[in-house]
């Protein structure tokens, strides 16, 4: 099992980044994807996550209305469109792979773990 997340780079306040979730080594469609994301000396936190079987999502407070998560399980990728970017949203974003096909920000729901893509917003 193998995820790869991309996308990352420095990005002006109010800009935006499309993250991708390359995943290989098992079946994308069985499974719930989630995006979380660890600023320096901070916990890592969850950021949204998208059901396997309907598609339903899941948004953390501050990420509504600016994130948009989706999936194409024939690429096997999953996405993360972050708009209206804030310096806060500075951190490494990582997708991990759920243990079951619905969505949950819960940490101990996921099993592996892509190796992270940096975000920085600055001006």
């Amino acid at each position: 099992v193998q995820l790869q997340a991309s996308g990352g780079g420095l990005v002006q306040p109010g800009g935006s980044l499309r993250l991708s979730c390359a995943a290989s080594g098992f079946a994308l469609d069985y499974y719930a994807i989630g995006w979380f994301r660890q600023a320096p000396g901070k916990e890592r936190e969850g950021v949204s996550c998208i059901s396997s079987y309907d598609g339903s999502t899941y948004y953390a407070d501050s990420m509504k209305g600016r994130f948009t998560v989706s999936r194409d399980n024939a690429e096997n990728t999953v996405y993360l469109q972050m708009n209206t970017l804030k310096p806060e949203d500075t951190a490494v974003y990582y997708c991990a792979k759920s243990r079951s096909s619905t969505a949950s920000q819960l940490r101990a729901m996921y099993d592996y773990w892509g190796q992270g893509t940096q975000v920085t917003v600055s001006s």
